[in-house]
């Protein structure tokens, strides 16, 4: 098929769209602000379903639109109108940012040209390539999440007109942080150009997470008002200071949304073709947002792979992670891990080193797919969240869950015979609740989203330690760092790649709303100047720890035999005792507290000791001779000759022992 879009030549440009239902097919010419439309020009069909024209003397930064006419029978997946103006599918730039309009959803011959209110796309020449390096990012690292907006709009150290920006993600201050932090990835939600749900508008909100886009290359220009360039120039500065960058983009629905959704873009040109329709002609809703995009149509497996190489070639970004993606798998409505798509990214010679990270469920029917994509996917691992929040809860029977989850969870990445996990360990992700208000709201509290707090997840598996928000009491405070702690420490202590949500290294707090996506407000944005420190400094010291000891980060599964020429188990699990864990102590419901002692770290072993319990306990750890046991966190003063505190994790690292060194037992 010949390239799609609006592409720039010296001699003028080449606008050019796939339709297979469509009769006629324009291309509309604005003027320079995009008010007035100068020129409708019929395109040509090219075959293949291409239509074309080439159009002499225009140049890089003419506005256009596209418009298609057909049979209007939206019972049919038929919805032609040229009345709509349509933004076109391989837009790499728009003018402006998409704001809902009822007429933008108006029925045919029942609404008025739609022009004023669309954003006009912007043919643009692209820049030359950028050099393509090997992806920066390696399974095992920390993946930092955030939203471009909220990130930075109150940092005092970044320019108030730079900060929401993506260009403010290049500021010495935040590299340094990140670089504090060890991050070795940012992962950015969404900064392709979405539009507000059509509820969002009469509530006075705004959809402040993006995961509702018109078309998957176009960035959203208040994200990134500089453009591709200006994403080009970030990643670049990024990646001198050592940090990939990975992009959530969202290839399973659009912003169209349902019958009563707007016109915008796909609808308009072939809804029969982009999106997947039901036997009865409906519009099947694996999303839940209204539309499921059809990503076994051949023109729409080719339009995301587009899209993925035009992010690596000209913003050099080191990979992507793929919302909802079992919806990227379906095949006529079921999902198949080796679905063309999949494949055909897999195996695509720009994308083969990238990161790919699945969100490894829908809401359609099969949609649960978590274990189940293939290598070189890795998943996001929704039972280690909720493995590792029950356990810290108190819920009884949890410590085998517990140490499955550390060692990589090879129940679910081990089921075809690998030998690595795939695992992306999180506790807590935009989705739900925050870190710090998981140990402080029982309950959600999503009132300000204007829905009588029924939507988002009614069980987040979270606590209150003491009066639910009270935030005065000394006591309260101390319970719920401390429990912060515990959960940060358990999750660098993972084996595998972790994946940390912004802020959450310093309490960051929405006040109990768990479905956040529309408060681009204080709800959402970080709170640097009242930020927790001592969590911070202490969120660097487990990334250093981490780091010193590859053996945390390794994705292999563990086995309990040594590896290679060491004698050493690969991990050991023992009880506060130092005795190995039988299978009374692994079935006992009671049970909070074990041991993980890993093997080969740095010449000795290293001991994670982890008590759960709402009281102190002694650990006693096995010596070897020539060795002794030192706090493998400086932040952390352990003496184990006396009783560890409750709901905490240590760290202990095995050293030679100096010539004066005790055998006493520690």
């Amino acid at each position: 098929m010949s390239q799609l879009g609006a592409t720039v030549t010296s001699e003028g440009i080449r606008f050019a769209v796939w339709s297979s239902s469509a009769r006629h097919l324009w291309v509309s010419i604005f003027n320079d602000s995009g008010t007035r439309e100068v020129e409708r020009l019929e395109l040509k069909p090219e075959g293949e379903d291409v239509y074309a024209l080439f159009v002499s003397s225009l140049a890089s930064g003419t506005r256009y639109g596209f418009r298609a006419d057909g049979d209007y029978a939206p019972e049919r997946g038929l919805w032609f109108d040229p009345e709509k103006l349509l933004t076109d599918p391989y837009a790499v730039e728009i003018d402006r940012r998409y704001q809902y309009h009822w007429r933008l959803a108006a029925r045919r011959n029942e609404g008025a040209d739609t022009a004023p209110l669309m954003p006009k796309a912007v043919a643009r020449a692209l820049p030359e390539p950028v050099l393509v390096k090997p992806s920066l990012f390696q399974p095992g690292g920390l993946i930092y999440e955030l939203n471009v907006r909220s990130f930075t709009k109150l940092h005092s150290d970044i320019p108030e007109a730079q900060r929401g920006t993506v260009a403010a993600l290049a500021h010495p201050a935040v590299i340094e942080h990140l670089k504090r932090l060890g991050v070795s990835a940012v992962e950015l939600m969404p900064i392709t150009a979405s539009i507000d749900e059509r509820h969002l508008p009469p509530l006075g909100l705004h959809n402040a997470w993006g995961y509702n886009p018109v078309t998957f290359m176009a960035l959203d220009p208040g994200l990134a008002p500089g453009g591709l360039a200006e994403l080009r120039d970030t990643v670049a500065a990024l990646r001198e200071a050592g940090i990939g960058t990975i992009l959530d983009l969202v290839f399973n629905h659009t912003g169209e949304s349902d019958r009563l959704g707007p016109t915008l873009s796909l609808r308009g040109l072939d809804a029969q073709a982009y999106y997947r329709h039901l036997p009865d002609g409906l519009l099947a809703n694996d999303t839940g947002t209204g539309n499921t995009v059809a990503c076994d149509h051949p023109v729409v497996r080719q339009m995301v792979l587009d899209t993925l190489r035009h992010f690596v070639r000209h913003a050099g970004v080191d990979g992507f992670r793929f919302d909802l993606a079992p919806v990227l798998g379906r095949v006529e409505g079921a999902f198949d891990p080796d679905a063309p798509l999949l494949r055909a990214i897999a195996g695509d010679p720009m994308l083969a080193d990238r990161v790919l990270i699945a969100e490894p469920w829908d809401v359609g029917p099969g949609g649960y797919q978590l274990g189940n994509f293939r290598p070189p996917f890795i998943e996001w691992n929704d039972r280690y969240r909720d493995d590792i929040r029950r356990f810290w809860r108190g819920d009884p029977g949890v410590v085998g869950a517990l140490a499955t989850r550390l060692a990589g969870s090879s129940d679910i990445f081990g089921r075809q015979g690998q030998p690595a996990s795939r695992s992306v360990n999180f506790i807590a992700a935009h989705d739900g609740m925050t870190l710090a208000d998981l140990v402080a709201y029982e309950n959600k509290h999503n009132e300000a989203n204007g829905e009588e707090n029924r939507d988002g997840h009614d069980d987040n598996l979270s606590w209150n330690n003491g009066v639910e928000g009270e935030t005065d009491d000394a006591e309260i405070a101390r319970a719920r760092f401390d429990d912060q702690c515990a959960l940060l420490a358990t999750l660098f202590a993972s084996r595998g790649t972790i994946m940390l949500t912004a802020g959450d290294e310093f309490g960051r707090t929405q006040k109990g709303n768990s479905n956040a996506y529309a408060q681009d407000n204080a709800i959402t944005w970080l709170d640097w100047a009242g930020r927790d420190r001592a969590l911070e400094q202490y969120t660097a010291a487990l990334s250093a720890m981490r780091r010193a000891f590859p053996a945390l980060s390794d994705t292999h599964f563990l086995t309990g035999k040594p590896a290679g020429a060491s004698a050493i188990p690969d991990v050991e699990w023992l009880t506060e005792t130092g005795a190995p864990l039988g299978e009374a102590d692994w079935n006992d419901p009671g049970r909070h507290r074990l041991v993980m002692m890993l093997g080969n770290s740095g010449g000795g072993r290293l001991a994670v000791l982890v008590n759960g319990d709402r009281r102190q306990c002694v650990f006693t750890l096995p010596i070897r001779d020539g060795y002794e046991w030192r706090p493998a966190i400086e932040t952390q003063a352990i003496d184990l000759a006396r009783p560890l505190p409750d709901r905490t994790v240590s760290f202990m690292i095995e050293r030679r022992a100096g010539k004066a060194s005790s055998r006493k037992e520690s």
